[in-house]
């Protein structure tokens, strides 16, 4: 069981005076997910703050660093939120999906049903999640699990299936499997709700609400700079402009409105009833 987890109830934000807010400033650090799909959430960030006051990592890292206390806010995976007590989203922006979400993909070698081990991506603990759950929920298959780092590839595992997010999921990799799974597309299909993986938090009142519409803005821009930030990315990236578009336009839902709540209410029920946890492997997942 998760003894941690709590109400999606409290994912409205909790009303705060501005004079409230604005007794608590603190020399705000925010930390941020480098991946294109966290692309449209941090448009201008790096103009508007310092570099010692805002940085990217992998979304594993960044919930252990605000767990330490090592960084103020950050964009974390959606399944930490629900751990932690003392947290609080500061923002309606998220990345989100509303059906296929491209670059979140489970890569199995054997019917799904017939998977006994699962290889699970280093950078994730939500997707990671995820995937143990709808497995065992709709298949009863509770696998062997192992984890792929990061700099690895789906051809270094000998796993019945593997486990790939963001953009290195987004490139078909060059072996050939049995069923592909794209994470965002079979939740939707099988709940009707979105899928949140991720969303700005805070420890309880540790941000200044400054901080909350710096982040909306951020956010706002780069939704109307869709395409200038897929032609910038497309190409560090091995992708086209037109992939990177689609990918940003189309897989991807950037706030979290009434059905992503509802959404992270029903993973969170289901958590609790699987009785699984979020995995940590090890210290390259700090």
């Amino acid at each position: 069981m998760l003894p941690m987890i709590r109400s999606i109830v409290e994912l409205d934000l909790q009303a705060r005076s501005p004079e409230e807010l604005s007794a608590r400033r603190i020399p705000v650090r925010i930390g941020a997910v480098g991946y294109l799909n966290s692309k449209p959430l941090i448009e201008g960030l790096s103009d508007e703050l310092p570099a010692r006051q805002f940085r990217l990592d992998y979304p594993s890292r960044l919930a252990d660093d605000l767990a330490q206390d090592r960084l103020d806010v950050a964009l974390i995976p959606s399944v930490e939120y629900f751990l932690n007590p003392d947290y609080e989203i500061v923002s309606d922006a998220c990345v989100a999906t509303r059906g296929p979400v491209l670059s979140v993909k489970l890569y199995s070698r054997v019917p799904i049903g017939g998977i006994r081990s699962l290889a699970l991506d280093e950078g994730s603990r939500t997707s990671a999640t995820l995937a143990r759950l709808m497995l065992l929920e709709r298949f009863g298959v509770n696998p062997r699990l192992e984890s792929l780092p990061l700099s690895r590839s789906t051809e270094d595992s000998r796993a019945d299936a593997v486990l790939l997010i963001g953009d290195r999921a987004i490139h078909p990799p060059v072996e050939q499997f049995e069923h592909i799974w794209d994470l965002g597309e079979e939740w939707v299909q099988w709940t009707g709700f979105p899928f949140v993986f991720a969303m700005w938090v805070s420890r309880t009142r540790q941000y200044d609400a400054a901080v909350a519409e710096l982040l909306g803005q951020a956010r706002d821009r780069g939704l109307r700079t869709l395409e200038t930030i897929a032609h910038r990315e497309a190409s560090p990236l091995g992708i086209s402009p037109e992939t990177a578009c689609r990918y940003l336009k189309e897989n991807l839902h950037f706030c979290l409105g009434s059905a992503e709540r509802k959404g992270l209410e029903l993973f969170r029920q289901l958590l609790i009833e699987s009785g699984l946890t979020p995995l940590r492997f090890g210290k390259q997942d700090r």
